[in-house]
């Protein structure tokens, strides 16, 4: 399985202003380059290279394989949307291949800048390194956040053999108040996620009111803010859920979304939560999670999990009276409704197993 992790750089002071010094020169000359893209109304990389090779390594200092990756830096870009000029930031991410970046066993990494070679050490905040047999793949992305250097690199991970079919799936049900809520009863409420983004709703709408420049630099901040502390609480949710179904050697049933923000409708005060719901981020944490912990996934179809109770089948669209609870109206069976629908998303990936064991 490949998976991006952000490994942390720690240079010294020196390789880290030699760093910044590349870095701005390689943006600059991805500016340049996408200047004459546009003007020559060309997407294509050997043609633009034609046209702006020999410039960029005279005027910013490049290597021959830095000025290559920014005049491709360009053309990506400029194939996003012709009628648009791309800039980049000073200081916006510069792709390293293996002809500029090379690593010294797992702990050390040798990258090219505009003085020569650096190694650098390399502070590993993940599991990788421990793995067994986990291997650093293709390219690696030069991130500059906060004062902090990353490397934004695909590690291959090998996945676990996958072991028979289990007979019982721990179906979760995803949603915004419970972001998520699985068939034991286990509840994974939303409201942190819910009240940060709010409160940083209205701070946003003050601060886009200013307009000024100290005002967009806050605005920055916060989104990233509100991004990480989102980013954690699906990365908590999603190692309890893995965690669960290995002890219990169950799989786990999730319901397959996609789409769903073309297809309700809401009020206009819970449009912000609709399209702020991060179901597909959780999502993937748990599928990533589960494939490293050799447990299966799988999608159903969500539809009227919420409305058909989990005891006599009876489905009705009054059974479920609010939000919060689920009253049958034909066994008068009660409880959470949250629960009763994770109830029978695992149902449903077991009857699916059935149909493909048949």
């Amino acid at each position: 399985m490949l998976v991006t992790e952000m490994l942390k750089l720690a240079p010294s002071a020196e390789q880290g202003k030699a760093l910044l010094a590349t870095m701005r020169a390689c943006n600059a000359a991805a500016n340049r380059a996408a200047e004459v893209a546009f003007a020559h109304h060309t997407a294509n990389k050997i043609a633009l290279q034609k046209l702006v090779y020999t410039d960029l390594r005279h005027e910013f200092g490049l290597s021959a394989q830095m000025a290559i990756r920014s005049i491709a830096k360009a053309c990506e870009a400029y194939k996003r949307d012709k009628n648009i000029k791309p800039v980049f930031r000073d200081l916006g991410a510069v792709a390293y291949d293996q002809r500029i970046l090379s690593w010294k066993g797992r702990d050390r990494v040798s990258i090219l800048t505009l003085t020569g070679r650096i190694i650098i050490p390399v502070v590993y905040q993940g599991r990788w390194p421990a793995t067994s047999g986990a291997t650093i793949r293709g390219q690696a992305d030069l991130i500059y956040r906060d004062g902090v250097f990353y490397l934004a690199t695909v590690i291959d991970v090998p996945e676990p053999p996958q072991g028979p079919e289990p007979d019982e799936w721990l179906g979760v049900d995803l949603g915004i108040v419970n972001l998520a809520t699985d068939s034991t009863g286990q509840a994974h409420t939303g409201k942190g996620v819910r009240a940060v983004r709010r409160r940083n709703a209205r701070l946003r709408a003050r601060l886009q009111a200013k307009g000024t420049k100290s005002a967009k630099r806050l605005l920055k901040a916060r989104r990233r803010k509100e991004s990480r502390f989102a980013r954690n609480v699906n990365h908590v949710i999603s190692k309890k859920l893995v965690g669960k179904a290995k002890d219990t050697q169950t799989g786990i049933a999730l319901e397959d979304l996609e789409g769903i923000r073309d297809r309700v409708t809401v009020r206009k005060a819970q449009r912000a939560d609709l399209h702020s719901w991060g179901f597909h981020q959780l999502r993937t944490f748990v599928t990533y999670k589960a494939a490293l912990a050799g447990v299966p996934v799988r999608l159903v179809d969500p539809r009227n999990t919420s409305r058909t109770c989990h005891r006599c089948g009876h489905c009705d669209k009054r059974n479920r009276p609010n939000r919060d609870d689920f009253k049958c109206l034909g066994c008068g069976f009660a409880g959470p409704a949250d629960h009763n629908a994770a109830i029978n998303i695992g149902r449903r990936a077991v009857s699916h197993a059935a149909d493909d064991a048949a």
